[in-house]
C-alpha cells in the first residue's frame, strides 16, 4: 500500500474510532453519576464519573474541524452507541424505534462527516 493510501485509510478509521471512544467516555461518566444519584450507589461512583466526563471533553478537542460540525457528527455516534449500551449493559432489547432512530442519526452523522473535507 502506498503511503498516501495508507494515510487516507488510517484517517478514515481514526475518526470513527475516536468518536466511539468519546461516546463511551461520556456514557460511562453519566452512567456512573446516574448509579450514584438514582440507584443509591456509593459516592465513590462520582470519581469515575468526573474522570470519564473530563476525558470525554478532552477527546472532543482532537477532531480537525469546527466544534459545531464535530458536535453534530458526534451526536449521531453518541445516539448509536447509546442504543448499543442499552442492549449490552442494561440488558434491554432495543425496539424497532430505537434501531430506526439510531440508523437515521448515524446516517446523518456520516453525511456530515464525509461531506466535510476537513473531517475526511
Amino acid at each position: 500500500m502506498q503511503r498516501k493510501s495508507y494515510d487516507i485509510f488510517m484517517n478514515t478509521l481514526k475518526m470513527p474510532l475516536l468518536l466511539i471512544v468519546t461516546a463511551l467516555c461520556e456514557i460511562i461518566g453519566c452512567y456512573s453519576f446516574y448509579l450514584w444519584l438514582r440507584m443509591d450507589k456509593t459516592a465513590l461512583y462520582l470519581i469515575p464519573s468526573a474522570i470519564f466526563l473530563a476525558l470525554f471533553a478532552w477527546l472532543l478537542t482532537f477532531h480537525p474541524s469546527y466544534a459545531g460540525r464535530v458536535y453534530a457528527v458526534y451526536g449521531g455516534v453518541y445516539v448509536a452507541v447509546s442504543v448499543l449500551w442499552l442492549w449490552l449493559f442494561e440488558k434491554q432489547t432495543p425496539t424497532i424505534w430505537d434501531l430506526g432512530g439510531g440508523l437515521m442519526v448515524i446516517t446523518g452523522a456520516i453525511v456530515i462527516a464525509y461531506g466535510s473535507a476537513e473531517l475526511r
